[in-house]
């Protein structure tokens, strides 16, 4: 078994490296939630113009037709690099490729790849959130019309979005078979029937929406799939949203030393070597150097997982490394940020005074932030069990 790149692979490689050296924002990712999604759509429109969006997506839906691995290769550079992450939209654009029409994909796509129009997701509900399966939010078909009632709610960047990927129930009697999934636009619709409000999270900061939809009427052509197949496009939705991201750090759009290595090992590393307590250096200290190697010990395994789903006959089941994947992932970014805020001490209280200066700001940050890696896209404990269930065979909780 041979994980080195091919020739091919080889020179992407080298060129994206020389690209990403040359074009990556050297600011940090600003925390204000107006700014931040302002400069990662544009870093997204960058990535889309220089050819480095939709690397493993096929040519006749505005991809470029390579290999998955390509797009594995983007996410290694830009997390070494320590440059911002590529955008997050490899599940919309999916669900939209495999169950839309011809003209869906040609109304939405090219936008969705380009960064021009920007999609949230709406699955969640106040009372639907792991068990998805539950949401009310109720379409009633009107002839070759449906009216949209109900509430999304933890809906990521809605307040920003143009169009919005739907899940609906649109038949009461049936939990599963009752669902039904749409592309709905958002924008378009605020105060004539869609209502978007932030809700402030304890970092001070908005990002997530409580969405209310108040006799929306929209077309059925609107629809993806059957009506009563929303739950299987749904699933294909979060497979692909579960599936192998780049393991970013939290800290992601600051630069490193070339003498320094990236991922965790950099950013760790690199702050270590800057915080002292005590008059002492934190780098200096044995039990934060075991913290950081175990961190590194842990990403090191994380991509060696992510190279085996991507050798035919390693893995028995097709959902066992994308599940794996949403799980471990979060979870290290929680515990990467836990250790970084042990290196800066009581230093990391002073972020709010001292944003400015290296460091400062993020880390804290990125600690109280990571608490919704693990719930968004399924909550770990719901990982696990559709690991144990449907991937090792074991008995089920409920």
């Amino acid at each position: 078994m041979d994980f080195r790149d091919t020739p091919e692979e080889e020179h992407f490689r080298t060129e994206l490296r020389k690209w990403i050296a040359q074009n990556a924002p050297r600011e940090p990712i600003p925390t204000d939630a107006d700014a931040q999604a302002a400069f990662l759509n544009g870093w997204h429109r960058e990535l889309y113009r220089a050819g480095y969006i939709g690397l493993s997506f096929p040519e006749d839906c505005g991809g470029h037709g390579k290999p998955e691995i390509y797009d594995a290769i983007l996410n290694d550079e830009l997390g070494a690099a320590e440059a911002p992450p590529g955008p997050a939209i490899a599940h919309i654009a999916n669900a939209i490729r495999i169950f839309g029409s011809d003209e869906q994909r040609r109304r939405h796509l090219p936008g969705l790849l380009s960064g021009e129009v920007r999609w949230c997701q709406g699955f969640s509900e106040p009372g639907a959130g792991s068990d998805l399966a539950s949401v009310q939010t109720f379409a009633e078909r009107k002839g070759d019309k449906w009216v949209i009632n109900g509430h999304k709610v933890w809906t990521s960047l809605a307040h920003f979005a143009e169009w919005m990927i739907l899940l609906l129930r649109t038949d009461k009697s049936h939990k599963y078979d009752g669902l039904s999934y749409f592309v709905v636009p958002i924008r378009s619709a605020l105060g004539k029937g869609v209502t978007v409000r932030p809700l402030i999270k304890m970092t001070g900061e908005t990002g997530f929406n409580e969405v209310l939809f108040d006799d929306l009427e929209i077309d059925d052509g609107m629809r993806l799939d059957d009506v009563g197949k929303g739950w299987q496009v749904a699933m294909t939705t979060l497979a692909h949203e579960r599936g192998a991201g780049p393991l970013v750090t939290p800290q992601s759009g600051g630069r490193r030393s070339q003498a320094e290595e990236g991922g965790i090992a950099g950013a760790l590393i690199g702050l270590a070597k800057e915080s002292y307590r005590d008059g002492q250096r934190a780098a200096d200290d044995p039990l934060i150097r075991d913290r950081i190697m175990q961190m590194v010990i842990r990403e090191e395994g994380f991509r060696l997982n992510a190279k085996r789903a991507r050798v035919a006959g390693l893995t028995d089941h097709p959902m066992r490394i994308p599940l794996q994947h949403k799980l471990v992932i979060s979870e290290i970014a929680q515990d990467v940020a836990q250790v970084a805020m042990d290196i800066e001490g009581a230093a990391a209280s002073l972020y709010i005074a001292d944003t400015n200066a290296p460091h400062k700001g993020r880390w804290p940050l990125a600690y109280m932030n990571s608490y919704g890696f693990t719930i968004a896209a399924g909550t770990s404990e719901v990982q696990r069990n559709i690991l144990g269930e449907r991937v090792l065979g074991l008995a089920k909780t409920k």
